[in-house]
């Protein structure tokens, strides 16, 4: 079994979400799954083929244009939850990417730090065995 890895979490990630926020995610989780995609296609598929058969209780004959206002409209209506959704997750990946950029910084600080350490050990070393030629030490850039 793997172990859940311990990340330190951003206060943004640790905010209540209102009900309209949660309600959003739900909405574009779902709208974005295949379970969506099949049940659409099978609600158009059903609603050409009831008002073709139907030849005298046909409700919306061809060109279907109900059946165009009601995927307009479902459209109209996902697209501003989608985009709330969206945004939302765009600023965690920006505060995640300034994150990261902070860490990176620290340990760039850090492994210079290191190596200014390694300097004054292999100076000191060289300074008090006399050596006249002191290896040198391959460092990776």
């Amino acid at each position: 079994m793997l172990k859940k890895r311990n990340k330190p979490i951003h206060p943004t990630y640790k905010t209540q979400l209102t009900l309209g926020q949660r309600a959003a995610d739900k909405v574009t989780s779902f709208c974005g799954s295949w379970t969506f995609i099949i049940t659409v296609i099978l609600f158009i598929i059903t609603w050409i083929i009831l008002n073709m058969v139907a030849w005298l209780g046909s409700w919306d004959p061809w060109p279907f244009i109900i059946l165009n206002l009601a995927l307009s409209c479902l459209a109209a209506l996902q697209a501003p939850i989608i985009l709330m959704s969206t945004n939302r997750q765009t600023e965690r990946d920006r505060l995640t990417a300034k994150y990261d950029y902070q860490v990176n910084r620290k340990a760039e600080r850090e492994i210079k730090k290191v190596l200014k350490e390694v300097q004054n050990i292999k100076h000191y070393m060289y300074e008090n065995t006399k050596l006249k030629n002191p290896k040198k030490i391959k460092t990776r850039k």
